[in-house]
């Protein structure tokens, strides 16, 4: 396992490489100096509205997701007319005076993000800023270390065989979903599993978890496609082994959450599937109320191979710090995304720039509100684009 992890970063530092143009710039070597010169003028936060492109059902802890949802965002402008923006957890209307006529590099270091003190919720819209400011698309700024064009899973395959709830479609429609996303672009499936949790009885559910994946691999394995399973924590150790027992020989890229993180069950898990043909299988955690001091201590003793935590929940800056840690653990990266399609493109600037990502979450949304950018997903991978900042607008 550690010699393909380590296969896979170098691969990921050779593509970076060979791109044409100009060498890359270490974030250090950056003139920060116009950063100086702009003073914070205004603040806002602004509701947008996202619609995903179906509704998306239940997974093994939460019911029904929907279809059609909105976020904040937050709105900086400079008094030289310079504006960035990004997602914040706070609410629209929010008398907002932090940071009102500072310099933008009073709370913003290229070099390592949001100074201390500066709220993770504008660590977003700064990057956004001081990208627009420099001339540089983020990824540039925090190294330029990855690939531009990083594999992408789709998040969005959820037990929708079990809607309407009136009149349930069955495993068909989950085929259904799977071949959307295929033709839209992705070459990888995150399929949640867990059913035995909550919506089923036990075996029914576990049952039902081996029949969709099996399903999924035999429907779409001459396409090149790679599954991906996410138990959201659902799963006893004797669940999860009796799950790739049921499996057998279909191939998983990774096991996602099969129960909160632990030591014991962790390891006892890694190393039946060391035993049982799944040791290509990337075991991935720390997503759902994550402990990050854990997480590093099961990087470290090598049972955790793919870190989790969420791009927005731990925030952008800290990934900035936690990432060469994880290098020198030997331990890949894919920040979770779900969500929104802002989240799935911050990622992707991080895998571009700080590279060690194995993946990307790939959550397709559209709206009125937000000019996506220019982030194609082609052949199974999502493009980061050379515009300033993160390279999205709003609209209006």
């Amino acid at each position: 396992m550690k010699t393909r992890r380590r296969f896979l970063q170098q691969s990921a530092f050779a593509t970076a490489a060979c791109f044409a143009g100009l060498p890359r710039l270490g974030a250090a070597e950056l003139d920060a100096s116009p950063l100086g010169e702009h003073r914070i003028d205004s603040i806002e936060i602004r509701r947008v509205k996202f619609r995903w492109p179906r509704p998306v059902g239940k997974n093994a802890r939460i019911g029904v997701h929907g279809q059609h949802h909105q976020t904040n965002v937050a709105i900086l402008r400079t008094e030289q007319g310079a504006e960035g923006w990004g997602l914040t957890g706070w609410e629209a209307g929010r008398d907002v005076e932090l940071g009102m006529g500072k310099t933008v590099g009073e709370l913003f270091d290229p070099a390592s993000g949001i100074r201390d003190g500066v709220p993770k919720d504008f660590d977003f819209a700064l990057h956004d800023l001081a990208g627009i400011i420099l001339g540089l698309p983020v990824h540039e700024m925090l190294g330029g270390k990855g690939t531009k064009a990083t594999p992408v899973y789709s998040g969005m395959i959820y037990f929708d065989e079990l809607e309407p709830e009136d009149s349930p479609s069955g495993l068909g429609k989950v085929i259904e979903n799977c071949a959307w996303d295929v033709d839209y672009g992705y070459r990888q499936l995150k399929v949640k599993i867990g059913r035995s949790g909550r919506w089923y009885p036990h075996d029914k559910g576990l049952k039902t978890d081996i029949e969709i994946v099996r399903r999924i691999h035999e429907t779409f394995k001459d396409k090149g496609v790679e599954i991906l399973v996410d138990a959201n924590d659902m799963y006893s150790l004797e669940d999860a082994v009796a799950f790739l027992e049921g499996i057998g020989d279909v191939p998983l890229f990774w096991f996602e959450e099969p129960f909160q993180e632990d030591r014991e069950k962790s390891r006892k898990l890694r190393d039946w599937m060391h035993a049982n043909g799944f040791e290509k299988t990337y075991l991935a955690d720390g997503e759902f109320n994550p402990d990050p001091k854990f997480c590093l201590e099961l990087a470290k003793e090598g049972i955790l191979d793919v870190n989790l935590h969420d791009t927005f929940g731990h925030g952008f800056t800290r990934w900035r710090s936690l990432m060469p840690k994880l290098v020198e653990l030997d331990t890949l990266a894919s920040p979770h995304a779900w969500g929104d399609r802002l989240k799935t493109h911050y990622t992707a600037q991080i895998a571009a720039g700080l590279g060690n990502c194995c993946t990307v979450e790939g959550v397709t949304c559209e709206s009125d509100d937000i000019d996506y950018g220019d982030y194609p997903i082609k052949d199974g991978r999502i493009h980061v684009p050379d515009a300033p900042g993160f390279g999205m607008k709003l609209i209006g």
